[in-house]
């Protein structure tokens, strides 16, 4: 591991996990322009580096540190680093994943258990390190960037969903155990929509078609905005981010059978672009990013954004309104419900 960055009174303490490029450096600049310490967790140097420039300019301090997510004991030596540099962690920020594009019967066990201990297991190391340090002190706030899929599994995605099942359910049951003792200690979780990041052009894909968002598709700097949210406001269970995240959400919960169908109808052309994979070029490298960072030892910074921007969105209305308590909000809830149930079974009828 190495890290860069030197004390400083200001701003709070963040570790932002998975910090290299996509929603994890949008957020890590969000913090940022608070004024806060923004601790940068990946593997990627060149992603590291660039994303510690990028806090640097919007008035942060950028510590970086190298470390794999799927290594428990490197993630418990991360979290010393941030203490030793800054003096206490106020929030953990856990993003960092990986993950398969294939059906699960081309996906072998060694890549599944992968998938597994970066994107899950990562979060479980990640919320027991933060938590060594925020219990002795009785405050801080662990945020758990999910996804509508981690309450509706889609075909293609079989071990991300399951990881991201589980990180739900083990966020849960932890809450319940912080509520238990009395700990002043915030968990939240906030479920993302499609988001236009770089992971399709890095994750390790076996799809004859170049792998893509499900429109819509979102800017990451939306879900940035909502994590930083979440972290300001933690009693608030979870946050749900995106029309399409609600609709997704609560048409499972109406009609799971009905979003079975069809998702398996269109599920599968939805996910990628029409035109063959070049060459398979996840394969050709090993794997995309599951075994090695993206940007590699000569690679390059990948940023936050994909190469969905001319029809990602910048704006979330329904952002605005997951944050209101009121009446206003629990008729669109269910007026979306109704929405979304029927919708599915015009689909289903088709």
């Amino acid at each position: 591991m190495r890290g860069t960055g030197r004390r400083t009174g200001r701003g709070r303490v963040v570790v932002v996990t998975g910090a290299s490029g996509g929603v994890g450096r949008a957020t890590a600049r969000a913090f940022a322009a608070r004024g806060d310490r923004v601790a940068l967790l990946a593997r990627g140097r060149e992603g590291l580096a660039a994303a510690a420039d990028d806090v640097r300019q919007a008035g942060g301090e950028a510590l970086v540190v190298t470390v794999d997510m799927a290594d428990a004991r490197a993630v418990e030596d991360a979290a010393q680093q941030v203490v030793d540099a800054f003096g206490h962690i106020d929030v953990w920020v856990n993003n960092a994943f990986s993950g398969v594009f294939a059906p699960f019967t081309d996906i072998t066990a060694d890549e599944y258990r992968r998938v597994t201990e970066v994107t899950y297991l990562g979060y479980v190391s990640g919320t027991r390190a933060a938590l060594r340090h925020m219990r002795p002190r009785d405050r801080g706030t662990i945020v758990q960037v999910g996804s509508a899929l981690a309450y509706r599994g889609v075909p293609l995605q079989s071990a991300y969903c399951g990881a991201k099942h589980a990180i739900q359910g083990f966020t849960e049951s932890l809450r319940c155990e912080l509520l238990h003792e009395g700990s002043r200690v915030r968990t939240t979780m906030v479920q993302l929509p499609a988001v236009n990041t770089p992971q399709f052009d890095w994750l390790l894909s076996r799809m004859p078609g170049r792998a893509r968002p499900v429109a819509p598709v979102y800017q990451p700097e939306v879900a940035a905005r909502a994590i930083v949210h979440a972290a300001s406001h933690p009693r608030r269970r979870e946050y749900w981010v995106g029309g399409s995240t609600v609709a997704t959400l609560l048409g499972n919960a109406v009609a799971p059978g009905l979003l079975d169908r069809y998702l398996a109808r269109t599920g599968f052309g939805s996910q990628q672009e029409s035109r063959p994979e070049a060459g398979h070029r996840q394969e050709a490298t090993g794997g995309g990013n599951l075994w090695a960072p993206a940007d590699g030892p000569h690679g390059r910074d990948f940023g936050a954004h994909g190469r969905f921007d001319e029809e990602s969105h910048d704006r979330s209305p329904q952002q605005w309104l997951s944050r209101q308590r009121g009446r206003m909000g629990t008729a669109l809830t269910a007026g979306a419900a109704l929405l979304a149930a029927r919708a599915l079974t015009r689909a289903a009828r088709r």
